[in-house]
């Protein structure tokens, strides 16, 4: 009886208007959020929104999901036969690590400028990452980044993911912040 209501569960979420839509604008994409005019974050971008990217003037991804047959195997030719640089720092969603989070800390900082979006399949990873470089690298407030944060997240969230929770405040402990500060 469980798998039944688990079947069913799935069939319901993915037969939902916010999963079943054919998305082609990145406002379609999943979490989608507008940091700056140059930093975007959203959930999986698909190849039908490379036009979208496109206008967008975007001209970096940075992909933080791990490699999925399923969801995100045509991603990366898609979006560099497009000409937009693209790289994947895959993180596991139950162990991020402070090395994965270097690495994203150097991509975002070799960027120089460029519009950049930061995704992975939910946005929860992207969001996350990018309140961290915000405040540490960048020196935005804190209170202020925290808000883009919140676009995506919210307490239920961390609640559910504490792992992540655990991850923020340790990162931004080892390089000299209180969250929340």
């Amino acid at each position: 009886m469980k798998f039944y209501r688990l079947v069913l569960a799935i069939a319901a979420l993915w037969l939902s208007p916010a999963y079943s839509k054919d998305p082609h604008t990145l406002e379609d994409a999943r979490n989608f959020h507008r940091v700056s005019d140059v930093l975007l974050t959203a959930g999986q971008i698909y190849p039908e929104q490379v036009a979208a990217l496109q206008s967008e003037s975007v001209e970096l991804i940075i992909n933080l999901a791990v490699a999925d047959p399923s969801r995100n195997a045509e991603e990366p030719f898609a979006v560099q036969q497009a000409g937009i640089n693209y790289v994947n720092i895959p993180v596991l969603w139950d162990a991020p690590t402070p090395r994965d989070l270097e690495l994203f800390f150097a991509m975002m900082d070799a960027r120089q400028g460029r519009k950049t979006l930061v995704h992975c399949f939910a946005n929860f990873r992207a969001s996350a990452f990018t309140y961290l470089y915000r405040v540490i690298r960048e020196g935005v407030p804190e209170v202020d980044a925290r808000k883009d944060l919140y676009a995506v997240w919210d307490e239920a969230k961390f609640d559910e993911n504490p792992v992540w929770r655990t991850f923020i405040n340790e990162s931004m402990a080892s390089h000299g912040f209180a969250a929340g500060e």
